[in-house]
Formats: C-alpha cells, structure tokens, sequence
C-alpha cells in the first residue's frame, strides 16, 4: 500500500463512501467515520437503520474515498459484523467512546447499530 494511504489510514476519520443503492443501482456518496478498532477498520453508527448500510448489505463492494490529509479512493468491501462477542469488544473500545455516548448503554449499540468490517481490495 502506498505510504502516504497507510499513514491517512491511521491518522485520518472522515471519509466519504460511495455504495451502490440497493433500490436504484446508482452511486450513493455519503460522508461518515471510519475507524480502526481491534485490528481491524470499521464503520459503524448509532442504533437504528441506515441506508449506506443496507446498501453495503445488498452490495458489499463500495469507494473508500480518502479526504482529510490525501485524496484518494480505494476500492473496498464491507463484512457486516454479526459475532455478538466481537461487537461487545468493539462497542466497548476507547475508539467508539463518542457512540457510546450517545445511547443509554453499550447492549443497545450491539443489539441495535450497523457496523462493518472494511476490507481494501486494492
């Protein structure tokens, strides 16, 4: 991976993606957060349903498109996590400390919120 990407990839958040809608079949462009959180980059979000996540469902592969300190786009595919454990670990991380935050616990953004595994394909 390019070096300039690799150092973006640990210190840089926002980012937009570009999934495919599920219903129309066109580019959804939407900004949002990714993080890196036990060994692995995720998106996530706060409980409820998401169209970017129904449409990573529906369509795994999307643009991770770079922003802050480079531009650039990555090709990548989104794995929903599911393992109740392994959304307790990440949920519980100091990198989701904002969602949690935001709910009255920790049980609702692992029974309620999207979350995914980035896998780059580049």
């Amino acid at each position: 991976m390019d070096p300039e990407i690799a150092s973006a990839l640990q210190r840089d958040r926002t980012i937009d993606i570009v999934t495919t809608g599920r219903k129309t079949g066109q580019p959804c462009k939407i900004e949002i957060w990714f993080l890196y959180v036990a060994g692995k980059y995720v998106i996530t979000g706060t409980p409820g349903p998401r169209d970017w996540f129904a449409n990573l469902r529906a369509n795994p592969e999307f643009d991770f498109c770079l922003k802050e300190s480079v531009q650039a786009t990555i090709r990548a595919k989104a794995i929903p996590i599911t393992d109740r454990e392994d959304r307790h670990h990440i949920f519980s991380a100091p990198e989701t400390k904002w969602y949690r935050d935001q709910v009255e616990s920790v049980g609702e953004l692992i029974d309620k919120s999207p979350l995914v595994e980035i896998t780059f394909l580049d």
